[in-house]
């Protein structure tokens, strides 16, 4: 069974860091390119980011330049870590595997970003 589990939300300054993380389980976490995708209040989902097998990245335009995922194939995790941190990046934040037959996704953490 896969899970996906996410911790490291909480509430931070404006300009300050989190690291998130998602700890992954039930599949081969090597194979799979890993995604974060986040959900602002009353908003639609957005994608964040992408990391591949290979350890490529790719960034929305919001979180380039600040934000840096990263994976850790030993543990089965991936991270997000998130620094200059604005209002508007609070949100629910999910980790997601995409697979050919189906879409998986973690409980998400709550980030606040508030003064």
């Amino acid at each position: 069974e896969v899970q996906l589990v996410e911790s490291g939300g909480g509430l931070v300054q404006p300009g300050g860091s989190l690291r998130l993380s998602c700890a992954a389980s039930g599949f081969v976490f090597d194979d799979y390119a890993m995604t974060w995708v986040r959900q602002a209040p009353g908003k639609g989902l957005e994608w964040v980011s992408t990391i591949t097998t290979f350890g490529g990245t790719i960034y929305a335009t919001s979180a380039r330049g600040r934000f840096t995922i990263s994976r850790d194939n030993a543990k089965n995790t991936v991270y997000l870590q998130m620094n200059s941190l604005k209002p508007e990046d609070a949100a629910v934040y999910y980790c997601k595997l995409e697979t050919a037959n189906n879409d998986y996704w973690g409980q998400g953490t709550q980030v606040t970003v508030s003064s």
